[in-house]
């Protein structure tokens, strides 16, 4: 097929050559913004009086038309065409004849692309935070029904302090809410119109930016045509954005990994987010959890091989920034899907909360509470602190908990203990008294409940 840009050359491109320089492959999935923004672009045409009216409509009708049969399956979008900028306009061109010629007029394909990428980033960014907010809808709602359920907190992934499982829930509540309010800087941030910069010196043609601007919901028209062609800023923060959320995606199913282990049993998972061995019939494996943190690798390298790409690119366009697409594409798509499997996983997952208090109760949880019982009891800080030391070891060898020792055993080792000791150190007390906010005590965590509740009934779609 001839190209559109091929006045200038007598002899066809090679076909290895075309193929590596095309991006029909891949480009193609945004046809529709390639639709829209022209649509746009014909009415600022027609505003400007650079088109007429009758010829607006027939290129207007003419590229609904297009849109539709894509959409229907009856118009296939083929490597016969160079990219998805190419097959609108010669197909509109071919349906509607000298009319679809026009339709390129004061525009370059390198404000277009600028602006469909826009256009599509724009509304994955939408897609991803209402998926993250379903996330959080559900972690609220375990939070609101776990307020009472104990396990042990850890650090170095050994067992640390007691807590309860609406406590540790709400810690992943936090890191998604800061990935929705990153999404929400990045979308204020892109939401300005590229189209009408041109090439990269705009154009002598009388365009109005601002209508287009607004006729694409865009906050305003950007204000160098040079970096309107070249920014891929807002990718490159996305795919960072992105990258966060696979991290803490992949740290929560670590978690879920372990406490999926028979050496934990804290969790069952549903036999839908799972599945069995080859050979081993009594396995349930945690594949999903895997294969999410697994996927996070993938959404990293997309970040790195942008960031690699755009290092040593002079301004304003070049061709190495078509890389962007496919890298950007997948990486959306990761952590879509990422992020729905998670939600649904951990929607129908089965907390064990007797093994996690008699986890939290056989690993010591309270010794910091005990050796506080003890500075309350006149016994200096470091004095308490040996002193506890020496009842886990004895603890130990007796394959016994602090609370299950009697009072002789306790004052054997400090004649400090009385009976009031076992209500000091009883997991409730341990929790309850925790009452700063942020804290797993159950008024602090009601009051967190409350806000993060509030935050999601306000909360508006990015628009």
């Amino acid at each position: 097929m001839a190209q559109l840009w091929g006045g200038r050359f007598t002899k066809e491109t090679d076909k290895l050559v075309y193929n590596f320089n095309a991006s029909i492959s891949f480009d193609q999935k945004f046809c529709r913004q390639d639709i829209e923004g022209s649509m746009a672009h014909v009415k600022m045409l027609a505003k400007q009086g650079i088109l007429t009216e009758e010829e607006k409509e027939q290129i207007l009708s003419g590229l609904e038309g297009i849109l539709k049969d894509v959409e229907a399956g009856t118009l296939a979008i083929t490597d016969e065409y160079e990219d998805i900028h190419s097959f609108v306009e010669a197909n509109l061109i071919d349906r509607i004849g000298e009319a679809g010629k026009k339709l390129h007029t004061g525009r370059s394909r390198n404000d277009q692309v600028a602006l469909d990428m826009k256009l599509y980033t724009r509304y994955e960014v939408q897609e991803i935070d209402h998926l993250l907010k379903e996330l959080l809808e559900v972690l609220l709602k375990i939070m609101e029904e776990n307020l009472d359920t104990y396990m042990p907190g850890f650090t170095h992934l050994q067992k640390a302090q007691p807590i309860t499982l609406a406590h540790h829930m709400g810690a992943y509540f936090e890191m998604f809410k800061r990935d929705r309010q990153r999404l929400e800087d990045i979308y204020k941030r892109m939401n300005y119109c590229p189209l009408g910069s041109g090439a990269l010196a705009g154009t002598t043609y009388p365009l109005d930016r601002d209508y287009t601007a607004q006729l694409l919901a865009f906050e305003a028209p950007t204000l160098n045509s040079m970096d309107s062609v070249a920014d891929r800023d807002y990718l490159i923060e996305l795919l960072s954005a992105m990258s966060t959320i696979m991290m803490h995606l992949s740290r929560f199913c670590e978690e879920i990994i372990i406490w999926n282990s028979n050496e934990y049993r804290f969790v069952e998972i549903d036999d839908a987010y799972s599945t069995g061995s080859s050979i081993m019939p009594q396995k349930k494996n945690p594949d999903i959890a895997e294969l999410i943190r697994g996927k996070t690798g993938r959404v990293y390298g997309a970040l790195v091989s942008l960031l690699t790409t755009m290092k040593g690119i002079p301004l304003a366009y070049n061709k190495d920034m078509q890389e962007d697409k496919e890298l950007t594409f997948d990486a959306i798509d990761t952590v879509k899907g990422c992020i729905a499997l998670f939600t649904g996983m951990i929607k129908t997952i089965k907390f064990h909360r007797d093994i996690m208090q008699n986890s939290a109760m056989k690993g010591f949880t309270n010794a910091t509470d005990a050796a506080d019982y003890l500075v309350n009891h006149g016994v200096p800080f470091r004095d308490a602190h040996g002193i506890i030391g020496k009842l886990v070891l004895y603890c130990i060898e007796k394959d016994k908990a602090i609370d299950e020792l009697t009072l002789d055993e306790l004052k054997a080792v400090s004649p400090v203990f009385e009976q009031d000791i076992y209500k000091a150190i009883s997991l409730e007390t341990c929790v309850n008294k925790r009452t700063t906010i942020g804290a797993p005590g159950p008024d602090a965590m009601k009051e967190v409940i409350r806000i993060q509740r509030a935050y999601l009934s306000a909360e508006k779609p990015l628009q």
